[in-house]
């Protein structure tokens, strides 16, 4: 008999999620299975629900939280969710019969709704009903209709591309640091989270992840934060094939709450260390160059948000 989860949601945690997020993570339904990992020494929470699965991983810190996580998620699919966003209960409904029609996708994208944070009737708002899948048309990038993603107003499954990782370096990154990305526009995609992705593509990268981050002999180097951007543009190019479709978008109505807080109260985070890894491994790749071009100027600063942030909390110490 398989009892193996449809759908693994897994989340980074440090246990502070309020039992309303708890609740509505809870309800939803099907085979799904709830991955909880917590750094070392904090205090975990309790669940009774025998599809949850709480795991301790051996290191404080976002990348090596989440690289656990995915290494113990036994679903077919796997969902990375933060411990203050949302997810529709009737995803796995959804996940069954959207890849029952595209047994070949990699991914399904869910609509990902922004709420500010201090939103709470909209963040409480009852689900709107998910479209049936079955009923609707697919999408595509035309001659004569190039953006059909715009401002996300399509009504049916829009096709997503792989990411063009083939784009060349832009080399006038190193006279003009200040240079706008061109090559990340279109409905391609770069991070990992709020989306379904197959799960036994997953696991066939993380060896690789992992071995990417050794250095020298035993020396190894993690990045404390950044598995997101890095793992959904990793998985793309270890399996890259050149124009690929590789999964669809739902429309609207929203099937994910991602909620928004303010930039000033998010830690600073130095994505060039996870750009840097892409590159390691992917350096015939300019579409990596660039984007690492394009952060490492950001570094000064990143580097005064960090200050500001350490002389906040000492003085309210």
């Amino acid at each position: 008999m398989n009892n193996q989860p449809l759908l693994s949601i897994v989340t980074a945690t440090l246990g502070k999620f309020s039992d309303y997020w708890l609740e509505n993570l809870l309800k939803v339904e099907g085979a799904v299975q709830f991955v909880f990992i917590y750094p070392p020494q904090v205090n975990i929470k309790l669940i009774n629900d025998p599809r949850v699965k709480v795991i301790v991983s051996p290191y404080k810190g976002e990348w090596l939280q989440r690289y656990v996580g995915f290494l113990n998620a036994t679903g077919k699919y796997v969902l990375a969710l933060d411990d203050d966003d949302y997810v529709h209960p009737q995803v796995c409904e959804l996940i069954s019969k959207y890849f029952n029609i595209f047994p070949e996708s990699w991914i399904l994208r869910l609509q990902k709704l922004n709420i500010d944070i201090n939103d709470e009737q909209r963040i409480k708002q009852p689900w709107a009903e998910i479209p049936d899948v079955t009923q609707l048309a697919v999408c595509r990038k035309t001659a004569e209709n190039p953006f059909p993603y715009d401002k996300g107003n399509y009504q049916g499954l829009l096709e997503v591309p792989i990411a063009p990782l083939k784009k060349k370096f832009d080399w006038r990154y190193l006279i003009w640091p200040f240079l706008n990305r061109r090559d990340n526009e279109g409905y391609h995609f770069e991070n990992f989270n709020n989306i379904i992705w197959r799960n036994d593509l997953i696991q066939q990268g993380l060896p690789e992840l992992s071995r990417t981050t050794r250095v020298i002999g035993a020396v190894t180097w993690i990045p404390a934060i950044g598995l997101d951007r890095l793992a959904g543009l990793f998985i793309q190019a270890q399996f890259f094939h050149q124009d690929a479709i590789i999964g669809h978008w739902m429309p609207k109505p929203e099937q994910i709450r991602y909620i928004d807080k303010d930039p000033a109260l998010k830690p600073p985070r130095f994505h060039i260390f996870s750009d840097i890894l892409l590159i390691k491994v992917f350096p015939q790749y300019g579409y990596f160059w660039n984007l690492a071009f394009n952060k490492l100027y950001g570094i000064p600063r990143t580097l005064a948000k960090l200050l500001k942030l350490k002389l906040k909390q000492k003085t309210q110490q």
